[in-house]
């Protein structure tokens, strides 16, 4: 998926006007209850075009809105409450990454997958301090998405694998960082039970796989993944990874 704007469009058709950036109705005018929700933002019309296209043309997924900007991605993830946003960087008014730890306020439970072309790390680490649950490149084949989006609705998170070693890279880096310090402050205690479920979270399972691994059910995964974030005041399952690195939980290699 190119950021060419002469190439990355060419498959999509115009449905309607670019102006109607919002369907809260989906495709027949009231979306299947079981759906997944999407919001599409992007600055370019074409690009939003042929997501909107092979997205729609999933039985359990919706398109309940586009947006052209980081400010018009607030404004509707907090009008329409989608499932999984998914979310340009380098946008006019307000960038992507800005408007993710807004619309994590707007909509909590909105699950935001940075869908773009910049590749530096910087924008990596600060998507995901922001709340993202997702970083991937448009290089990516645009069949690929819809996977994606059940991917993260379903509790997981998704990098690049080029992004991913960049990750690796910065993991291994905070926990050489972490055995230098000569005095921390002491982490929040979590059960037993918690410890399990944080390593496993940091292995990238999600929270049906961590079910079947613990032999609980999966609102109790959930239960505790929550707690998780509350005690250790982490905002996304990414920021609970690096968290296990830097604390030994997670072995890198």
């Amino acid at each position: 998926m190119s950021e060419n704007p002469e190439t990355r469009g060419a498959a999509a058709v115009p449905r309607q006007a670019a102006g109607d950036t919002a369907r809260p109705g989906g495709r027949d005018g009231e979306a299947p209850a079981d759906s997944i929700r999407v919001l599409i933002v992007d600055d370019h019309a074409l690009f939003r075009r042929g997501l909107e296209m092979v997205l729609q043309g999933e039985d359990d997924i919706d398109v309940i809105g586009e947006g052209g900007d980081g400010h018009e991605a607030v404004e509707m993830a907090g009008d329409l409450l989608p499932d999984v946003v998914l979310m340009d960087i380098r946008m006019p008014r307000r960038s992507g990454i800005e408007a993710c730890t807004a619309i994590k306020d707007a909509a909590p439970s909105a699950k935001i997958v940075m869908l773009t072309i910049s590749d530096e790390e910087e924008d990596l680490f600060e998507a995901i301090k922001a709340g993202a649950s997702g970083y991937l490149l448009k290089e990516i084949s645009i069949d690929e998405v819809p996977q994606a989006v059940r991917a993260v609705h379903g509790g997981q998170s998704l990098i690049s694998p080029s992004m991913a070693s960049k990750l690796i890279t910065e993991f291994a880096s905070l926990a050489k960082r972490s055995e230098e310090r000569t005095q921390q402050v002491p982490a929040p205690r979590l059960t037993e039970r918690e410890m399990e479920v944080l390593r496993l979270v940091a292995r990238g399972l999600g929270n049906r796989e961590i079910a079947k691994e613990l032999f609980i059910s999966e609102n109790t995964v959930k239960n505790h993944v929550r707690n998780i974030l509350e005690k250790l005041q982490l905002h996304s399952r990414m920021e609970a990874v690096v968290y296990a690195v830097r604390e030994k939980l997670l072995e890198i290699t």
